[in-house]
């Protein structure tokens, strides 16, 4: 019931009813007072009043269905805005309100077409029918010059015959789609035009009314709503998907925490680099979640509480569960709102230990071939390992052979380590030598060194850098002789020669030497041995190369072993 302070006009009617009332009372006094009074009869007298009660019947079953009609559209409308808080997904909000659309007016069709915010462009993002299906593009026979105009106006556009209205029956598209009944309102945010909906009938005229302008008016501020909300999410786990995919793709682990210091984000990398679970440590303290690293990671963080500063590229080295001792290059950085409140650290760990262990496998590599090779060649082949052909290759090449005089005697009344010693000293003087004038010392043998010029890098002077690694060796060893007993004192025989060789990597697989074959390694060996000590020997070829360079004269050919001819020899004896 409604009570007294209720006004009337909520109940639109009630004064049918009473009227009603009234006319059923007066009918019961008619039949209690006449009924054996004389005069016309009940039915004359009572037939008027039975017509003028149909008649308010009638006028009530319109009130309440128009009433009916009102609360329907309110639940529509109430329907937009629970489409609004149950779902933010852009697709199923635009369909539901196109079917609201079309359930509301009787429209045999509903579209429904954005601004897009970076062209300005009307763009159609939903389309239904009365069959609740969804309407393709080649359907799209719509007045555009009336959407254009609600979409510049913001004024709502009903006609009921659009073939007879004067605003529009020139419009060819009018014409051409045979469009009777069209609805079109303006969808607006803030005050500010977003997109158009619009409604059309092309079989009834008649079908829009003002009332139903006014309602989807209403409705179209709730929709447009809705489907801005659903926009923004949609560009919000756009963004977050973004972001997730960033996180993902980064080489380094990126740990984040909030003002609790408790974990809120762990990416890919970092589960890798710490072997721990994203979905385990978030919301974990970080102080449970990586214990393993507190003993490092605790002053990081306490500098950064105090200082409210980054600090940045702190290498420490680690055993982690699962990875062992690990390399890790740990930043951690103050998370701070506009307002410079704290809202939480972000960790960045680069995992160093793949890298280590290169650069400790380099070292080790450099270090050896240094032993070798001259620094600057171990430097250009580390810098363009290219420039060292895998597999053996023909080129010429200088060879340096040098053997120390007498050594095998002086080994006879030594003890080992003693002999050792000295060898490593006379050894080490033929090295330098070699190693100074960037030759490659292909091995020892013995108490003889052989050297290698013009490869595995192109040396245009070889032959040359070879003669000065020999005036070196013989010049080192003679300072040498200043500063031991004279038991000690040794010497080089070196011979020198030129030519062709097949240099590259002989042996396994699994155990290389990078050397040179040759007949102008058996030549440079057999000078070498019939070099006397502290003599240099060339072949006739190193001499031509070096003859302007050099002094040095010829000696008488030699009979030399493996050779049926004798070979022309010269004596080197020192540079111009």
């Amino acid at each position: 019931m409604m009570s007294q302070a209720e006004p009337q006009s909520h109940f639109p009617g009630r004064e049918l009813v009473a009227r009603l009332q009234n006319e059923m009372a007066a009918i019961s006094r008619i039949l209690t007072d006449n009924r054996d009074a004389p005069g016309p009869s009940l039915a004359d007298r009572l037939t008027p009043r039975l017509q003028v009660f149909h008649q308010l019947l009638g006028q009530l079953e319109k009130e309440l269905a128009a009433h009916a009609g009102e609360r329907a559209q309110l639940a529509a409308l109430a329907e937009v805005a629970r489409v609004i808080n149950s779902s933010l997904d852009p697709s199923e909000v635009l369909n539901r309100v196109m079917d609201e659309i079309i359930r509301l007016t009787g429209a045999e069709r509903s579209f429904l077409m954005l601004i897009d915010p970076e062209s300005g462009e009307l763009e159609f993002v939903a389309a239904r029918n009365m069959d609740r299906e969804t309407i393709d593009d080649s359907a799209f026979e719509i007045s555009r010059s009336i959407v254009y105009r609600v979409a510049r106006d913001g004024e709502p556009v009903v006609t009921t015959n659009a073939q007879l209205d004067p605003r529009f029956s020139a419009q060819e598209s009018i014409i051409s789609y045979n469009l009777r009944s069209i609805l079109c309102i303006p969808l607006r945010v803030r005050e500010r035009i977003t997109g158009v909906i619009y409604a059309d009938n092309r079989i009834r005229t008649g079908l829009f009314s003002d009332q139903d302008r006014d309602l989807l008016t209403a409705f179209a501020d709730q929709a447009a709503v809705a489907i801005e909300n659903a926009r923004l999410f949609a560009s919000v786990i756009a963004a977050k998907t973004l972001m997730d995919n960033i996180f993902a793709s980064i080489a380094s682990g990126v740990v984040t925490t909030n003002v609790e210091e408790q974990i809120t984000l762990v990416n890919r990398a970092a589960e890798s680099i710490l072997h721990i679970a994203a979905d385990q440590a978030e919301g974990q303290p970080y102080a449970e979640a990586l214990a393993t690293l507190r003993p490092a990671l605790d002053p990081l963080i306490h500098q950064v509480r105090e200082e409210g500063r980054p600090v940045v590229a702190q290498e420490v080295d680690q055993i982690l569960p699962g990875r062992g001792q690990v390399n890790l290059n740990i930043s951690v950085s103050p998370l701070k709102n506009p307002n410079r409140e704290w809202l939480g650290m972000a960790l960045v760990i680069e995992d160093l230990t793949e890298r280590r262990r290169l650069e400790a496998q380099e070292r080790f590599i450099r270090e050896t071939f240094q032993r070798y090779a001259p620094p600057a060649v171990v430097q250009r082949i580390l810098e363009d390992p290219s420039q060292v052909k895998l597999g053996g290759h023909r080129q010429e090449v200088t060879v340096l052979f040098a053997d120390i005089r007498g050594f095998t005697a002086f080994s006879e009344h030594r003890d080992s380590e003693g002999l050792l010693k000295v060898l490593n000293q006379y050894l080490a003087i033929g090295a330098e030598a070699v190693l100074a004038e960037e030759g490659t010392l292909d091995k020892f043998m013995g108490d003889a060194v052989m050297a290698l010029f013009n490869a595995p890098l192109p040396q245009p002077d070889h032959t040359l850098r070879a003669v000065r690694a020999a005036l070196q060796m013989q010049e080192a060893v003679r300072r040498h002789h200043r500063e031991v007993a004279p038991e000690e004192r040794l010497s080089y025989g070196v011979g020198i020669a030129v030519g062709d060789a097949v240099v590259g990597n002989v042996g396994t697989p699994k155990q290389l030497n990078y050397t040179a074959i040759g007949a102008s390694v058996n030549l440079a060996k057999r000078l070498q041995e019939n070099a006397a000590a502290g003599q240099v020997l060339l072949d006739e070829e190193a001499y031509r190369r070096v003859r302007d360079q050099v002094e040095a004269h010829p000696l008488e050919p030699m009979k030399m072993k493996g050779y049926s001819v004798l070979i022309p020899v010269y004596e080197l004896v020192g540079l111009r």
